[in-house]
């Protein structure tokens, strides 16, 4: 927990640091806040949020999902979402400096409310030359009701979710883009599953292709390494460490001035690491399957409108059947 809470101070006082800068800063420019509200329907509540954030820009390595958790209904989930951001100039460059906040509340099954806050800093030390530095943090988030192997009964799974991010961007030309990228975090689990906390850290490249003024094409990839504390724990035979392979596919097209279209796919492999005898992830694997589609009309100036679909499919190799989860997304945004 001290390493956490001189994570959290160091990215306050950073934060601080940043925003008196900003205030000082000649040719600084003005505030801007970007209201999102968006209307869900989702088919399982215990798979939302990770499908929701399965993506290159959030955490496509969710806390583990054992299928005791899943298929646990349908319900409407509404998502409010603010953020605020300020850029301002300095003798370094251009930087923008942003804060936001997010929530899912859900009618049906308000147990599994939550939320999520984010810092981030995009400093421009050329119109060609980025880095963009975040720091993410899911407090208290419900997975379920699952069986403990500490306590041999079942229990509430709560996870806290603490992780900080590095991505450069470099413009290789005009079509080209090259992002790299290194993140590092930390899960906590409540008391009853203690030993699945976990440390991870991820490296991976983004390239994007801009094939014309209105269309991108991006190809991520990522590798990760996390290492739970249960690999000490023989006894509990319950070892989540893994190494992951997750890669992103995704087409940004303006279609009109007005009209915007997303299409995304994601595939993530989840190699379980034990080596515990007795143990059912040992020599298991988990892959996940995720395709969205996104378009977007802009209203005016301000006003955006949403529509939004995703379809995910999960399938542990020791485990029969696979797990989906479908989200339909409506919804709208306004800047200030």
């Amino acid at each position: 927990m001290s390493l956490l809470r001189s994570i959290e101070r160091f990215c306050r006082i950073g934060l601080i640091h940043l925003l008196i800068l900003g205030a000082t800063a000649s040719g600084a420019e003005e505030w801007s806040v970007n209201a999102v509200g968006n209307l869900h329907y989702t088919d399982d509540v215990a798979l939302f949020s990770a499908t929701r954030r399965l993506s290159l820009h959030g955490d496509p390595t969710q806390p583990v999902l054992d299928s005791v958790l899943t298929g646990k209904g349908s319900d409407m989930v509404i998502e409010p979402e603010l953020t605020v951001a300020r850029p301002f100039a300095s003798p370094w460059g251009r930087t923008e400096v942003a804060v936001r906040g997010q929530a899912f509340v859900y009618a049906v099954n308000p147990r599994f409310n939550h939320g999520s806050f984010g810092i981030q800093a995009l400093h421009e030390f050329t119109p060609d030359t980025k880095m963009r530095v975040r720091f993410y943090s899911t407090p208290n988030l419900l997975l379920g009701d699952n069986e403990s192997k500490r306590t041999d009964s079942l229990a509430e799974e709560r996870v806290t979710s603490h992780i900080g991010s590095v991505r450069l961007e470099q413009r290789l030309s005009d079509s080209w883009e090259l992002r790299l990228l290194a993140r590092y975090g930390v899960r906590l689990y409540n008391d009853a599953f203690e030993h699945q906390n976990t440390n991870f850290w991820t490296v991976g490249p983004h390239l994007v292709w801009h094939m014309t003024e209105r269309m991108a094409f991006t190809l991520g990839y990522h590798y990760e390494r996390g290492l739970a504390d249960g690999r000490h724990q023989p006894e509990l035979r319950d070892d989540t460490s893994y190494i992951n392979h997750y890669v992103a596919l995704g087409l940004e097209a303006e279609l009109t001035k007005r009209l915007g279209l997303e299409l995304g796919f994601h595939y993530e492999r989840n190699n379980w690491t034990s080596g515990i005898v007795g143990d059912e992830r040992k020599d298991g694997h988990e892959t996940v399957v995720l395709g969205e589609i996104n378009a977007r009309y802009r209203l005016s100036e301000r006003w955006n409108v949403l529509l939004g679909f995703q379809r995910s499919q999960r399938k542990q190799s020791f485990e029969e059947g696979l797990v989906h989860n479908t989200n339909v997304t409506l919804g709208a945004s306004y800047v200030f």
